[in-house]
C-alpha cells in the first residue's frame, strides 16, 4: 500500500518515555497522535464497571458485548470512552494493571488491532504501544523501539503517578513494571518486542527532545535527506 503520508510505530515497554516522545514528535511533522496503550486502559475500564475480572472463567464471553459497543475516541489531550472522559480514570494503577491482563486476551486484542488499524490507515500517524511494528503495522515506513533501563523507568513512572496524586511508593512500581514487562513480553499473541527493522533508542540517560530529534534524524535521512513530511 503507498501511502501519501507515512505511519510512524514507537514501540517498546511502560516508562521508555513512549508516550511524551510520540506526542512531541507527532507535533513537529504535523501528525496524528495515537496512543494504544490508552485503548487498552479505556477497555479496562468498561470491563471493570460491567464487573467483569480477568480471572473470570467465561472471561471472553462476557466481554463480546462490551468489545462489539465499544466506542473509544481521542479528543486533544482525551480519551473518550462511549462519549465519556475517563482520561482522569486511565492513570489508575489499577486500571494498568487490569489493561495488561485483558491485553493478553485475544477477543480484546483483535478488536483493539481493527480500530488501531483503521484509525492510522490512511498514514500521518505517529502511533505508539507494544505491538505497533510487528502485529499492528509490520509494513509502518518508519519504527522505533524506545527502551530504557527498568529502575530508570520505574522512577519516571513514580513520578508521574506522584504528581497524579496517586498512593503508591518507587518500589511498588518498579515490582510492577518487572511483573508488566514479564507479562508482556512472554504472552503468546502480539508479545511486546523489536521489530526486526525497528531503530533501536535507550532514553535510560537522553532527553526527550533528545530522544525526539534522533527520531526526527533517522526519519530525514531516510526521506530524500530532509523532505518536509508535512507537505508530502
Amino acid at each position: 500500500m503507498i501511502r501519501k503520508r507515512p505511519i510512524i510505530a514507537i514501540d517498546g515497554p511502560v516508562g521508555a518515555g513512549k508516550s511524551v516522545a510520540a506526542r512531541e514528535l507527532a507535533r513537529a511533522l504535523g501528525f496524528s497522535y495515537l496512543n494504544t496503550g490508552a485503548m487498552y486502559r479505556a477497555v479496562a475500564i468498561a470491563a471493570r464497571e460491567a464487573g467483569i475480572s480477568p480471572d473470570d472463567p467465561n472471561v471472553e464471553e462476557r466481554l463480546a458485548s462490551v468489545l462489539k459497543g465499544i466506542k473509544i475516541k481521542f479528543d486533544g489531550e482525551k480519551i473518550l470512552l462511549n462519549g465519556r472522559d475517563v482520561t482522569a480514570m486511565k492513570d489508575d494503577p489499577e486500571i494498568g494493571e487490569l489493561a495488561s491482563r485483558f491485553s493478553a486476551i485475544g477477543s480484546v486484542r483483535m478488536r483493539m488491532r481493527d480500530l488501531q488499524r483503521a484509525a492510522g490507515a490512511d498514514g500521518g500517524v505517529v502511533m505508539e504501544g507494544r505491538d505497533i511494528g510487528t502485529a499492528i503495522f509490520p509494513d509502518a515506513e518508519f519504527k522505533f523501539f524506545l527502551d530504557a533501563d527498568v529502575k530508570t523507568r520505574a522512577h519516571r513512572r513514580y513520578e508521574e503517578l506522584k504528581k497524579k496524586g496517586a498512593s503508591i511508593t518507587e518500589d511498588e512500581v518498579l515490582e510492577q513494571l518487572v511483573e508488566r514487562d514479564r507479562r508482556d513480553s512472554g504472552r503468546e499473541l502480539a508479545p511486546l518486542k523489536r521489530a526486526d527493522d525497528a531503530t533501536v533508542i535507550d532514553s535510560t540517560n537522553l532527553s526527550i527532545d533528545a530522544v525526539v530529534a534522533a527520531m526526527k534524524a533517522k526519519i530525514n535521512d531516510r526521506n530524500n535527506a530532509g523532505k518536509d513530511l508535512k507537505r508530502a
